[in-house]
C-alpha cells in the first residue's frame, strides 16, 4: 500500500496522517475530539499495553505503544490547532527534562547505585516542583487506587511517617476488620464502606512495607488466578452440557477446588 505522505521518518508520517484527519477534508469522528473525550481511550490504550508486557507479546508490545504514540500526537495536534503547543514541543520539553534528570550521563556527576541514582532524582524534581504546596502532590489522581494509595504511602514514608515492622501493620489490618465487623453488626452503610476503604488502605500499607509487590501486581495476580479457576468451572460444566447459570454453589465450590488442587 502506498505511504499516504512523503516524510523521510515515521514519525513525520503519523503527524502528518493525525493533521490530515483533524482537517476539514478529513475524519468526522476525530475533527469531534477534545483532550477531554479522548481520556477514556488512553486509559485503555495503557492497559492493553500492559497485557502485552504481561502476556510477552513483542508483536502486541510494538502496536500498543503504536497506538498510545498514536495519542500522544493527537494530543499534540488539538493543542497545535489551540495555539496551546505542538507535538515537537512535546519532544523538546521530555528531551530537557530526561537531560537535566540524569546528571550522572549527561553532565558527569557521580553516582554509585540505582537508590542513589533515586534518592538524586527525587531532590531534582523536588527543585522543579517548588510550587507544590504539600508533600503528597504530584500523584496522580486517576492513578488505579490501590497503586495511588501506595505511592501516597511511599511519600508519606520518606519524611518517617511510616510503621516500624510488618506486626504493627498486621495488628492494625485485625483492628479494622474489628471495627469492620461492628459497622456490619450496626448495619450501617456509610460507615461500612469507610470501614472497608480503611481496611484495603491498610493492606495496601503492609504490601507497600515488603517492598516485594505493590498492592495493584498482587491484585492483578490474585485476579488472573481467580479469571483461571472460574474458566476451569466453565469449561468442565460445560462437558456435561451446564453453565454457572444452571448449576448450584455447590457444584461450583467442588469443581473451584478441584481447580486449586491442580494449581491453576
Amino acid at each position: 500500500m502506498a505511504k499516504p505522505f512523503k516524510n523521510t521518518n515515521p514519525v513525520g508520517d503519523l503527524v502528518s496522517v493525525m493533521k490530515k484527519l483533524r482537517s476539514d477534508k478529513g475524519c468526522p469522528w476525530d475533527r469531534e475530539q477534545t483532550h477531554k473525550t479522548l481520556k477514556k481511550y488512553l486509559v485503555e490504550e495503557s492497559a492493553e499495553l500492559m497485557d502485552a508486557i504481561d502476556d510477552n507479546d513483542k508483536e502486541g508490545i510494538c502496536e500498543e505503544l503504536g497506538d498510545l504514540l498514536m495519542h500522544i500526537v493527537f494530543h499534540s495536534q488539538i493543542a497545535s490547532e489551540n495555539r496551546d503547543f505542538d507535538f515537537e514541543d512535546v519532544a523538546e520539553k521530555i528531551t530537557r527534562k530526561m537531560i537535566r534528570r540524569h546528571p550522572h550521563v549527561f553532565a558527569g556527576k557521580k553516582v554509585g547505585n540505582s537508590e542513589a541514582v533515586i534518592k538524586m532524582w527525587d531532590e531534582i524534581k523536588k527543585d522543579e516542583k517548588k510550587k507544590r504546596k504539600s508533600l503528597l502532590d504530584g500523584v496522580p489522581r486517576h492513578l488505579p487506587s490501590l497503586l495511588r494509595a501506595h505511592e501516597i504511602q511511599r511519600k508519606a514514608a520518606k519524611v518517617g511517617f511510616d510503621w516500624n515492622n510488618s506486626r504493627q501493620i498486621i495488628e492494625k489490618i485485625e483492628e479494622e476488620i474489628s471495627e469492620l465487623k461492628n459497622a456490619v453488626r450496626k448495619g450501617d452503610d456509610a460507615e461500612i464502606n469507610e470501614e472497608i476503604g480503611d481496611l484495603l488502605f491498610s493492606v495496601v500499607n503492609l504490601a507497600r512495607y515488603r517492598n516485594t509487590e505493590s498492592a495493584e501486581d498482587i491484585m492483578t495476580r490474585t485476579i488472573q488466578k481467580f479469571e483461571r479457576r472460574f474458566r476451569y468451572i466453565e469449561k468442565k460444566l460445560a462437558k456435561i452440557n451446564k453453565n454457572p447459570e444452571s448449576s448450584s454453589l455447590d457444584e461450583m465450590e467442588k469443581l473451584w477446588i478441584e481447580a486449586k488442587k491442580k494449581g491453576l
